[in-house]
């Protein structure tokens, strides 16, 4: 028996449309600056995903790309201005060597990803704030799909920043009991047997298997691998089997990612 398809897409057009509700009430738009720098394939993909999100929510942004040869001062400088004129700011990652320091440059108040350690510490603290997208966007497809956290044996593969970390303190502050593994732990399959809710963002695929999963288990699949045969997740095709239900690759996770983007902007320019 197939695991249920958890539709990232049909919740996040639901949110979408409540933005554009909130958006509305609001008045005028909120501004959005996206900063490319060079010709990364993937970021100008992604950045295009955002671009329609954007006007179907009614949030005006705004695409400066520039060439990969800026020096680190002229991104900083481009940075403090945007801090004054925009709601929110995106530097699309990756960037070239020695331009990381150009992150810290972007207000809290516009760190619309939600990465400023300002807003890490309010989120470690349960303060409100900006959440990062991709670990909130889990949450709330967790919660709109009838997969509350709540009480759960949750299992997280996968320790980054972006994802792995800040997930674990979200879980935890719905009530699930938390276990982060990754590279280093040893017999990875114990671990992701026990997770009545799995969530696998370990950027590989086929990170894990099927004999890996609890049987009825809640998979949420993070991994966005470019292969031969097209996109796919960090999970083998045959975890459906077993898990319960599942995320698809794409149509999961990613749109929810994006989802929640629109809403940091449109509560950024709330605040």
């Amino acid at each position: 028996m197939s695991a249920a398809i958890i539709d990232g897409r049909a919740v996040a057009a639901a949110i979408e449309s409540e933005l554009q509700a909130r958006v509305a009430r609001l008045g005028s738009a909120p501004l959005l600056a996206v900063v490319q720098v060079g010709n990364d394939p993937a970021s100008t993909s992604y950045i295009r995903a955002k671009s329609r999100a954007a006007e179907r929510v009614g949030v005006e942004l705004t695409h400066h790309h520039l060439s990969a040869n800026i020096l680190l001062g002229e991104l900083e400088a481009l940075v403090e201005q945007l801090n004054s004129s925009e709601h929110g700011i995106i530097i699309q990652l990756p960037l070239p060597d020695g331009l990381e320091p150009a992150l810290a440059r972007i207000a809290p108040a516009r760190d619309v990803d939600g990465f400023h350690p300002e807003n890490l510490g309010k989120l470690l603290r349960g303060e409100p704030g900006l959440r990062p997208c991709t670990p909130a966007g889990i949450i709330e497809l967790l919660e709109r799909s009838g997969h509350s956290p709540a009480g759960k044996n949750a299992v997280i593969v996968g320790r980054s920043n972006i994802v792995g970390k800040p997930l674990a303190v979200m879980l935890t502050q719905a009530n699930a009991t938390v276990t982060v593994c990754h590279t280093g732990t040893a017999d990875l399959a114990h671990h992701t047997r026990q997770a009545e809710l799995l969530v696998v963002a370990a950027g590989r695929p086929d990170t894990v298997t099927p004999e890996m999963v609890r049987p009825g288990a809640t998979v949420i699949d993070v991994g966005v691998n470019r292969t031969e045969g097209g996109l796919v997740g960090d999970c083998a095709p045959g975890v459906a089997e077993v898990a319960g239900a599942l995320t698809p690759v794409p149509g999961g996770v990613g749109p929810m990612t994006v989802a929640m983007l629109m809403a940091n902007a449109v509560a950024a320019q709330a605040d």
